[in-house]
């Protein structure tokens, strides 16, 4: 009788979910990939459409290596030699010799003391800042930072908790000051990459305005930025917004399940942060790890990423993204411009989201909707994601049918 009554409770909500246009909908499901053939890129077959072929315009493999031939072949080797599964955590013999050299690697290819990963991006920004806030730290946050940083502030309860408006200095600056005598350690923390709008955070001011504050907190003021949209597809070597901005933070999170292609998250910073992690963040204490295979397989995605093709690569993918940019503006829609493969079209209302949605899946292009509260209201848009499995001809494709649902209106 209790579930039937919370069961009633639950259609309420999703009801009221349904009625103003703010559920996710029936997840569309993938039942074939097709490879690249001729001019175009992959295409996608779902579950319920029949033969039809649809671009993906949503993907956050921004490299296109979850499909490269290579890195499937390094996860299939480790896999054959070590399982399917960790069979335990880290600290029970959970670790294997893949996870030591992926850390170690990740380590070098941000240039920093030492490595740690953890089970999805999600969980490494909760099992990064949960443990290091204490009930004298003062959390100073970006006002439209991911979720995962916004229900790991919950978890921690600060001393302080404030938020910036979305990349203005100046109120940072006035944040910080603020702060100044709330709390011994200050944890000033945004998104790299944001993953809604593709903008950045500006690092290199936001370093130099967190250092001088520096020696007003007792145990310093800590800059961590969760670039999981920026690492692998931006910059010219892939390093991040970091390298476009020419600043580091302290402390770098990162994803292994978006440009990457494969699946997990990781922190970089200087060994006595990860050490203490280690001993203190129960997401990385009580989770298995990730695969041997999957740390093979992004161990594999690395050294692409840091080859000569790798560059390349990237610069097929910024090339594509701006033709992408430039085709929107073109045809009259608002975007948010900018270098990073996530390009906005800007709706600005949540039924005309819906129904350009629909349009473009009926015409085979996958694009995502997003509408409040996963974006604020006034800023609904179709976030799209360009891959360098992306053509010139799969770009001019969409921005076609994009032409055509214009014309219509």
């Amino acid at each position: 009788m209790a579930l039937e009554r919370l069961n009633a409770a639950l259609n309420k909500n999703l009801e009221n979910l349904r009625t103003s246009g703010r559920d996710k909908g029936v997840e569309k499901v993938i039942r074939e990939i097709k490879k690249a053939k001729g001019e175009f890129g992959p295409r996608y077959i779902l579950v319920g459409y029949g033969e039809q072929e649809f671009i993906k315009m949503n993907a956050n493999s921004y490299l296109g290596m979850s499909m490269n031939q290579e890195v499937i072949e390094a996860e299939e080797e480790a896999a054959q030699q070590f399982g399917v599964g960790p069979g335990a955590v880290r600290f029970i013999s959970g670790t294997h010799t893949p996870h030591i050299a992926l850390e170690k690697k990740l380590a070098e290819f941000h240039e920093r003391e030492a490595g740690m990963i953890f089970s999805s991006a999600y969980v490494t920004s909760l099992g990064v800042i949960y443990p290091l806030t204490t009930k004298e730290t003062v959390v100073v946050s970006d006002e439209l930072n991911h979720n995962c940083i916004i229900q790991a502030m919950r978890l921690s309860r600060p001393a302080a908790k404030m938020i910036y408006k979305h990349n203005d200095m100046n109120d940072l600056e006035a944040k910080l000051n603020e702060a100044v005598g709330k709390g011994k350690r200050c944890l000033v923390i945004t998104d790299g990459i944001f993953s809604m709008r593709g903008d950045f955070s500006p690092l290199n001011e936001l370093t130099e305005i967190c250092a001088k504050f520096d020696d007003k907190f007792e145990e310093g003021v800590i800059t961590i930025a969760d670039d999981s949209h920026g690492v692998g597809a931006f910059g010219k070597t892939g390093r991040g917004t970091e390298e476009f901005t020419g600043a580091k933070v302290d402390i770098l999170i990162g994803t292994l399940g978006k440009a990457f292609g494969v699946n997990g998250g990781y922190v970089v910073a200087s060994k006595t942060v990860l050490d203490y992690l280690r001993e203190s963040a129960p997401m990385y204490i009580y989770s298995n790890p990730i695969t041997c295979s999957e740390a093979a397989a992004t161990l594999k995605v690395l050294e692409i990423v840091n080859s000569e093709w790798g560059v390349k690569r990237l610069g097929h993918l910024a090339a594509i993204t701006k033709k992408f940019e430039d085709g929107l503006k073109d045809l009259g829609f608002e975007t948010i411009e900018g270098p990073h493969p996530v390009v906005p079209l800007m709706v600005r209302d949540t039924a005309e989201t819906t129904k350009l949605v629909n349009y473009l899946t009926k015409h085979g292009v996958l694009g995502t909707g997003l509408n409040f509260p996963v974006v604020p209201k006034g800023d609904e848009e179709i976030r799209f994601q360009v891959n360098a499995d992306h053509t010139e001809a799969d770009i001019n494709k969409v921005l076609e049918i994009l032409k055509k649902y214009k014309d219509l209106c």
